[in-house]
């Protein structure tokens, strides 16, 4: 039996195969970037340098400096939160977001920063279609963004759902507000066009190993010029050997300890083919496609519940849904055992998501496409799911 691996929104399987190559290459020449002049070592720093342009130039960020690589972006968001805001401050956020930005804020909270969820249109409702439809309440979201509020946490696009958000919109009433916008872009980096300029970004978390297709354990955080954040760690930097504190000059002052020059040089090869390729549009041409054939052929299904806004004409290729009150976990073995399809079912690292959706209990199955899918492959699952 053949794989059908329908899971890329929680790691990238697919991946050019220069990633691979870069990867071993990097294994067998690369020393310590920033740890030495030989040439094992300016050879670690010339590829992250690369890298570091390569990232600028897709996020159209303040310069190649300005992006300090992490091993995630659950690390990166860390940095960004705690880094960032503290007691006495005003931050506001949405229940669409990961764990990896309700959990630090939550510890914020504890310690006396006053956090703000914006919740989902229909959420209070008991009509089941609405409440599917999970679509953020923007107009509580405006009037939350006001003076006084420190900063504003948004994720780009649902990781359950698909749904994008308008970070254009949000990212204008945070400048207009004197609001901090930082941006989880862990599902929408590589896929969605991002401009931290025109978007009136502060900082962007990314990770490396989703829509980007590169290594799992890279990731990194862009920050506009001028912006300090409070360093999560501290150590050494390769620089200012001899000062008790750590450098402050992006991007060391996000990067203690060693980097992973060797996943860097995967995640490098795998911009730059996302570069050569047509970048965003190219991607997102081939994954919409597949996932609204994935949509159409389901969606009259008996039975079948879909979560999403499928009236938008920008969207995630994501389609998450339940099978009747099946539960998702079980749906998600059966496909697995019985077809071959991987996907990812429970609550996604989403809890206040699932609340607003109804599925706290049951959770649900996600089905997410990469360019590498093939129409074949989308046929099968429909078909699968035909025969459940």
């Amino acid at each position: 039996m053949d794989m059908i691996y329908l899971d890329s929104s929680a790691t990238s399987f697919y991946r050019p195969p220069q990633v691979a190559e870069a990867v071993a290459g990097a294994i067998r020449t690369m020393g310590n970037c920033g740890r030495g002049v030989h040439q094992a070592s300016m050879e670690s720093a010339r590829v992250i340098f690369e890298a570091r342009q390569l990232a600028d130039r897709l996020f159209d960020g303040y310069g190649p400096e300005q992006t300090a690589f992490t091993a995630n972006a659950t690390a990166s968001l860390n940095i960004a939160i705690k880094g960032l805001f503290g007691p006495g401050d005003r931050v506001v956020t949405t229940v669409l977001e990961h764990n990896s930005v309700l959990r630090p804020l939550y510890e914020l909270e504890q310690a006396g920063t006053v956090v703000e969820r914006i919740g989902c249109l229909g959420q209070e409702s008991s009509a089941a279609e609405e409440k599917c439809r999970g679509i953020l309440d923007m107009e509580a979201l405006h009037r939350a963004v006001r003076p006084g509020v420190k900063g504003v946490v948004v994720t780009h696009t649902s990781n359950l759902t698909g749904n994008v958000q308008d970070i254009r919109t949000i990212g204008r009433w945070c400048r207009q507000a004197g609001a901090l916008f930082v941006v989880d872009a862990s599902q929408s980096g590589g896929i969605l066009p991002i401009s931290m300029k025109e978007d009136f970004i502060d900082v962007l978390c990314f990770t490396g190993h989703k829509g980007l297709m590169g290594p799992q354990g890279t990731g990194g955080i862009c920050v506009k010029k001028g912006l300090s954040i409070r360093p999560l760690l501290t150590g050494g930097s390769g620089i200012k050997t001899y000062s008790k504190t750590h450098p402050a000059s992006m991007p060391e002052a996000l990067e203690a300890g060693t980097l992973n020059g060797h996943g860097i040089a995967g995640l490098r090869a795998a911009l730059l083919w996302l570069e050569e390729n047509g970048g965003t549009k190219g991607a997102y041409a081939k994954e919409r496609v597949l996932a609204e054939a994935f949509y159409e052929g389901v969606k009259k299904i008996p039975g079948i519940r879909l979560y999403g806004d499928y009236e938008s004409s920008l969207r995630a290729p994501i389609v998450t849904l339940n099978l009747g009150d099946a539960d998702s976990a079980e749906v998600s073995d059966w496909l697995a055992w019985e077809h071959g399809i991987y996907t990812r079912a429970g609550g996604h690292c989403a809890p206040l998501m699932h609340e607003a959706l109804g599925t706290r209990n049951q959770g649900a199955v996600r089905f997410s496409f990469s360019r590498f899918n093939t129409m074949e492959q989308v046929e099968q699952a429909i078909q699968a799911l035909q025969e459940w």
